[in-house]
């Protein structure tokens, strides 16, 4: 057999490509063949999952306690930490 021969006819020889990139030409065709299965799959049997609706909110509700609720001045905060025993 000769080089060209084969399952590897095209990939390039070893000799002209680093490592990596053979490595990344070798991953690049099995997920181009693992994407035509499911493909072929999903063509034979419908997918797989079904697709999720989006719910839209009524009205932009404020999660309780959110710190836009009650905004503190600096001095406020820096007080109540030093209050509370927290150092800076």
């Amino acid at each position: 057999m000769s080089e060209g021969d084969g399952d590897n006819s095209q990939r390039p020889s070893s000799k002209s490509l680093p490592q990596h990139e053979i490595d990344a030409q070798i991953t690049r065709e099995k997920m181009a063949r693992l994407r035509a299965l499911r493909l072929a799959q999903e063509a034979a049997n419908g997918p797989a999952v079904k697709p999720t609706t989006v719910r839209k909110r009524a009205g932009s509700k404020k999660a309780p306690g959110h710190a836009s609720d009650k905004t503190k001045s600096l001095s406020d905060w820096l007080s109540t930490q030093e209050k509370e025993g927290r150092r800076n």
